[in-house]
């Protein structure tokens, strides 16, 4: 295939941003100095090393909206003809980013949250307010997705560009128009989040009271000494204790975490791959924000274990782009680790290898489906695979891959301290272990709580002070944005795999959104729809149709035009189609929390 260039030049900012990333170039053909006498009669690379570089795509598009704010024809020309992809195809990569823009902007963007759980914060109130507020020239703001920081809401994210921003982008909770302002020129703290440790063992034990930059306090207070009892055991004798653990996965499919090792492990294709889904990107949930900003090194060490239990020499963290302190500590923690041979060719002497990659999403939130995610990190569009061939045979590049989230790993940390029987015996037969909660909306002590299964909704709910100021409540969303509600005869449903199974409802990513009486649930869910709308890839037929679709309806409902009767039954249709033939979970549970509101708390009209 021919390449055409893009007939702009990058700038010396934008080039050196993107030479930091893929090193200098060495030939006229990828960018470098033209040498008339060489470079018409040698040949450079060839079409296997082009393509063993793509992956280094979004890292290079980062690196120059990281500098400059933006991406422009000049920078995306370089970054194509260096890594040798069309400019068409690398253009589809770098526009599908939310993060990422292709129109120039200001170095300082304030992204503010209008997602749920800050729309019942305040949210609108404060996009009002900014409306009215001067930022000066080299500062503009956004509405945007959910941030992660539900338990601030409302909140905002300040992005920096810039050789001088070497700092975390600020994230600002409570937000309000005057200290967001302030807050350009400031580099406030982090908001804090309440965390409640309700159970022992813990996940949450060091959060909080360790160092999370000190790879020694952590080793002080029990670092990787699951590492040390894992290569006692073995591969094989790892993965039968998180079996006997009877682990499921907490990121909402709830497949069992020994099986999939135990798959990943028998591969024959060589090498094998384990990542760390870290995009958690679903509204309502901070719980692998938490964990990973607070306890870096034990996420490492869990996917040191998973990857020794499943032959894995190279482990990936993919991280959302919407966590800036995440980043900077697990970046961090990855470095101490490689330095001490905690990482590397020989791990702590034992005589296997494993390392660690970083990378970064960049505002999608298709790309947490694990198949648009490893999409992602190869260069692509963060689009979902068909499947099968499933991960644990045909996954990132091709081969074997094991894919867990943050919560699940550092499960492993537990079992392997305590043993897979004795885990087994916490929480009910069915959904074993402890779980981390979400808690947001409208209640007094918003933040993340760790329970045992089988701790009631109503429970829950009292640990965290009930719902803010003694209200009654209206609803409660569970799982998220592709949740559904319960309603406040539901309270004493145990949140258990089984028991939201059965009452129509699912955990999802653990997220417990409280809505009191005050709250405009009509408003909730047409944002609701527009967030499904707008994050579509677009791939496939019932999803990008059907989430239009559905906010149509919903906004004729909301504004009493047409037969009610009728946008009921078209939203129930549309539902349907979109459950029966998405090739993802978006596309799949788009319509689950708007249709549990309608037929179950009556929203526009709907039958209870």
């Amino acid at each position: 295939m021919d390449l055409h260039p893009i007939d702009a030049a990058p700038t010396p900012e934008e080039r050196a941003a993107i030479d930091l990333v893929l090193g200098l170039a060495t030939s006229g053909w990828e960018g470098g100095e033209r040498r008339p006498e060489l470079d018409g009669h040698v040949a450079y690379g060839g079409t296997e090393q082009a393509r063993s570089r793509r992956h280094l795509l979004l890292p290079a598009l980062h690196a120059v909206s990281d500098r400059v704010g933006w991406i422009s024809r000049g920078a995306l020309g370089y970054v194509s003809q260096r890594l040798s992809i069309p400019p068409a195809e690398a253009y589809g990569v770098a526009s599908f980013y939310a993060m990422l823009s292709m129109q120039e902007r200001p170095r300082t963007l304030v992204h503010v949250c209008d997602d749920i759980a800050c729309r019942a914060n305040g949210a609108e109130d404060l996009c009002a307010a900014m409306e009215r507020t001067d930022l000066g020239p080299a500062a503009a703001w956004t509405r945007s997705p959910c941030l992660g920081l539900c338990e601030a809401a409302p909140a905002a994210l300040i992005q920096r560009s810039g050789s001088n921003h070497g700092d975390p982008w600020p994230a600002v909770g409570k937000a309000t128009a005057e200290t967001l302002r302030d807050a350009l020129t400031t580099n406030p703290s982090p908001p804090a989040t309440f965390v409640k440790r309700n159970v022992a063992p813990s996940l949450l034990r060091r959060v909080g009271k360790v160092d999370p930059t000190s790879l020694d306090e952590y080793r002080a207070h029990g670092g990787y000494q699951a590492l040390r009892v894992a290569v006692g055991l073995g591969p094989e004798g790892v993965t039968r204790e998180v079996k006997d653990s009877k682990l499921l996965g907490r990121g909402g499919a709830a497949f069992p975490t020994g099986l999939k090792w135990e798959a990943v492990a028998k591969q024959p294709v060589r090498p094998h791959y384990f990542v760390c889904n870290a995009d958690e990107s679903e509204p309502g949930t901070f719980k692998d924000r938490v964990l990973t900003e607070g306890d870096p090194f034990a996420l490492i060490e869990s996917l040191t274990i998973a990857g020794y239990a499943t032959g894995s020499d190279q482990g990936y963290v993919y991280l959302r782009g919407e966590y800036p302190l995440a980043h900077e500590r697990l970046r961090h923690a990855i470095e101490q680790c490689r330095a001490r041979g905690f990482l590397g060719d020989d791990v702590m002497g034992e005589g296997f290898a494993f390392d660690v990659e970083l990378r970064r999403g960049a505002g999608a939130y298709i790309a947490g489906e694990e198949t648009a995610l490893f999409n992602s990190i190869e260069g692509f569009r963060p689009e979902p695979r068909n499947k099968p061939p499933f991960p644990v045979e045909r996954g990132l590049f091709g081969k074997p891959t094991g894919i867990n989230n943050v919560e699940t790993l550092m499960n492993v940390l537990e079992i392997l301290r305590i043993g897979g029987a004795a885990y087994a015996r916490i929480g009910t037969p069915d959904s074993t272990g402890v779980r981390l909660f979400c808690l947001s909306g409208c209640v007094e002590r918003p933040g993340l709580y760790e329970v045992e299964f089988g701790t009631s909704l109503r429970e829950l709910l009292a640990l965290a002070g009930g719902v803010r100021g003694g209200r009654p409540i209206l609803a409660v969303l569970l799982g998220g944005a592709a949740g559904t509600f319960v309603t406040p005869d539901e309270l004493d449903l145990r949140l258990t795999f089984e028991d939201t199974r059965a009452a129509g409802a699912a955990l999802g990513s653990g997220v417990v959104m409280v809505f009191d009486d005050s709250v405009n649930l009509g408003d909730i869910l047409l944002r609701i729809a527009r967030f499904f709308r707008d994050e579509s890839c677009g791939q496939c037929v019932p999803c990008r149709v059907g989430t239009v679709r559905q906010e149509e309806a919903l906004h004729r409902l909301a504004a009493a035009n047409g037969s009610r009767d009728r946008e009921l039954l078209l939203l129930t249709e549309v539902g349907q189609a979109m459950r029966d033939a998405s090739i993802c979970g978006l596309g799949q549970t788009a319509s689950g929390a708007i249709l549990s509101a309608i037929t179950k708390l009556g929203a526009f009209g709907g039958a209870r």
